[in-house]
């Protein structure tokens, strides 16, 4: 773990969804290329859909129909990926390796917890429910209720939700995209390694923290809090 200097009780953490809590990789790959191929389009590998991901639908799917910029295919394809989407979105995603004992720690420090993802509202809280039944979030928001990140107007919401100031939340996420919305919202941010986007990107939009394992993001907080 690299880390700057805490100067920041956390009280609360919000995390991020694809690549931060979840693995959701395979089954958004499969959802797309089955949209592409639909649309007569050339289907891409898996591990490149660690860069289309972390900024809605909307620009996934443009990202993945690249070159192409014709409306109509464009938009078949965002409909067919849904479709598809809601059929498979369980088959492959799983938790990462750490995530139900991090959750486990911070639950027993009596943190608040809560999700912020750029996924649809719906789908968002459909999934945490399935994965991560019995948790409790204060908040579990997806896309369509406030503007998406790196709009910091949702994380703001959320964390007055929880009764406490930005400054005492810690963001963590697997994108730059991640980092930008914690600094917008005046939030301490923790980037994660073990997602889908590379230290770089994490680094240069604004992470306080790179994380290479969950249990990296308890040690921040017994760090900053003096233990609990």
């Amino acid at each position: 773990m690299t880390n700057v200097t805490a100067i920041t009780t956390i009280k609360g953490i919000l995390f991020d969804l694809d690549g931060t809590l979840l693995n959701t990789l395979d089954d958004l790959a499969e959802a797309m290329n089955f949209a592409l191929r639909r649309g007569g389009l050339p289907a891409h590998p898996v591990d490149a859909y660690r860069f289309f991901v972390g900024d809605g639908i909307d620009l996934l799917v443009r990202r993945a129909c690249a070159p192409v910029a014709d409306e109509g295919i464009v938009k078949q394809c965002a409909a067919e990926f849904q479709k598809r989407y809601a059929v498979c979105w369980s088959r492959r995603t799983a938790p990462y390796n750490g995530i139900e004992a991090m959750l486990d720690e911070l639950e027993s420090g009596r943190l608040f917890l809560a999700v912020l993802s750029n996924k649809p509202h719906t789908t968002t809280t459909e999934v945490v429910r399935h994965y991560f039944a019995g948790r409790h979030f204060t908040v579990c928001m997806g896309n369509g209720i406030f503007p998406r990140k790196p709009d910091p107007e949702a994380s703001l919401y959320i964390a007055s939700i929880m009764g406490i100031k930005p400054a005492n939340c810690l963001y963590v996420g697997d994108s730059g995209t991640d980092m930008q919305t914690a600094l917008a919202a005046g939030m301490p941010a923790a980037g994660a390694l073990w997602g889908f986007r590379e230290e770089r990107e994490l680094r240069e939009k604004g992470a306080w923290w790179i994380v290479e394992r969950p249990a990296d993001v308890v040690e921040i907080v017994k760090c900053s809090n003096g233990e609990w």
